[in-house]
């Protein structure tokens, strides 16, 4: 017993010592010094809801209206209904073609 005593003994020595030598950093003092530094105070959300209200209000406005997106590059924007019926009409360039569909084969009759 008193063997199994001093055994763990030593081992607690020997992991103490190996932490201090793996993590010498931890000895610092890292005591918090004040005054403390004052930051801001946050910038709060009065009113969620009607916030995102708008928020949504402006995205339909844009996805339901037309307008430049940057007039000297010539790039504009379309109602989104216009741009998926152009899209079904005229396709996408360079869009890889469908499977295309094979005939069905007439085979013996179970």
């Amino acid at each position: 017993m008193w063997w199994a005593a001093a055994a763990m003994l030593v081992m607690l020595v020997v992991c103490a010592v190996a932490t201090w030598w793996l993590y010498p950093q931890t000895s610092l003092d890292r005591r918090i010094h004040l005054p403390l530094t004052a930051y801001p105070n946050p910038r709060l959300q009065p009113n969620p809801r009607e916030d995102m209200e708008r928020m949504r209000a402006r995205e339909l406005r844009e996805l339901n209206g037309a307008g430049w997106v940057d007039r000297a590059r010539g790039i504009a924007h379309i109602p989104i209904d216009a741009a998926m019926d152009k899209i079904v009409e005229e396709g996408i360039t360079d869009w890889p073609a469908g499977p295309t569909p094979q005939p069905a084969t007439a085979g013996p009759a179970p």
